[in-house]
This record gives structure tokens, sequence and C-alpha cells, in this order.
């Protein structure tokens, strides 16, 4: 599957928000956003305003590279969103904050989304006892997520809760034990999305 290769701390500079792409170092002064929060590029103080395409664009794309995933992911996502009764914007946001390496990232089994993703995929990551190494499986309220019970998995985990020190959001809760367990505990609302978004935007685009 196609993937951003670059360097994804441009990502960040060209949204004019802190992603989270690189876990802890981006709570740093490392962080390339805090020291240089210009859009990347030659000539960037020749750009003008903001067409509102342009606007409603950046929103999009924001969302995308946060949870990183591609176009035609994010459109599969809009439609299911479109599909259910309520709003359409919250509803496509509680889509992508199911995803269980987005679930993973939040528990701080992983730093980042990236490594979450990692993770996931080489088998780290029981979902109600059950292996699962698809990174977009959707989780539901009640799923168990547990990381495997071998030693190096468990030491991965252990040691990226420890380093991040994350908050677990609302909706899911967890268990520092051995292997760290965690567990979904209800669907994810506005209020447990983990960057502010306009979703309207979002909506008004992908309608169009």
């Amino acid at each position: 599957m196609a993937r951003e290769t670059g360097p994804v701390c441009r990502m960040c500079r060209r949204e004019g928000a802190k992603l989270f792409l690189k876990g802890t170092r981006c709570d740093t002064p490392k962080c390339a956003f805090e020291r240089r929060e210009s859009p990347p590029g030659m000539n960037t103080f020749r750009r003008g305003k903001q067409t509102d395409y342009a606007i409603h664009l950046r929103e999009k794309q924001k969302v995308k590279r946060h949870y990183g995933v591609l176009e035609r992911q994010f459109r599969k996502y809009f439609k299911r969103a479109e599909a259910v009764k309520g709003n359409t914007g919250e509803v496509l946001m509680s889509l992508l904050e199911r995803r269980l390496d987005n679930v993973v990232c939040r528990f701080g089994f992983g730093q980042s989304r990236a490594q979450a993703r990692m993770i996931v995929s080489h088998g780290h990551v029981l979902v109600n006892g059950r292996r699962v190494n698809v990174p977009s499986f959707m989780t539901r309220p009640g799923d168990v997520i547990q990381i495997k019970d071998r030693p190096k998995s468990v030491q991965l985990a252990q040691a990226n809760v420890e380093e991040t020190g994350r908050e677990v959001p609302e909706f899911l809760s967890r268990s520092d034990g051995s292997p760290p367990t965690g567990q979904v505990l209800r669907l994810p609302e506005s209020a447990d999305v983990s960057i502010p978004v306009q979703t309207q935007l979002i909506v008004e685009l992908c309608s169009k």
C-alpha cells in the first residue's frame, strides 16, 4: 500500500497544526513544527489568501494525515458515515477513532499511529483473544485489546506506555498489567477526537 515516505514534519507545517506523527518527539523542543511553523517550500511569503476550496481541502488533508489513511480509504469511511443516521461529520470521526491502529496508539501501546500500525501488522495485538494484524480493523464497544503474551511484545508495549505517559480517553480503559490490556467501553464521541477538526468543512467538500 502507498504511504507517505518523506519528512513527516512537513505535513504538520503544511496543515498548520501539530499532528503528532513522531510520538513523544512532538512534545519536545526538537519538534520541527514548534521551531518553524511556516508552510514548507520556497517563496512561501508570496502565497496569498487561501480560497474557500483550499480551506476545505486542508481540513480534510489534516484528518487523513493524522490518522494515516489514503484518499480511497477516506472516501469509503465517508460513504459509510453518510449511510448512518446522525451527524455525518461526527460519525466519520467516530469511525476513524475506532480503527485498531488508532486505538492501540490511544492506549499508549504505540508512540505514534505509524508505530501502532507496525505493532498491529506484525501480530503483536490480540482482539478478544484472537490475533488481528489488520490496522484498519474496526473495534466495537466491549472489545478487549491485549498485547500478545510474549516477552518482546510486552516489553515494547510497556516501554511505550511509560515513555508516552499518555492519558487514555474516556471511551477506552487500560490495565497496566502483564501483558498490557485495554477495553473499548463505548463508541467515541466528538469530545474524544484527538485533534481539533471542523467536520462540517469536510462534509461540505466530500458531498460535492
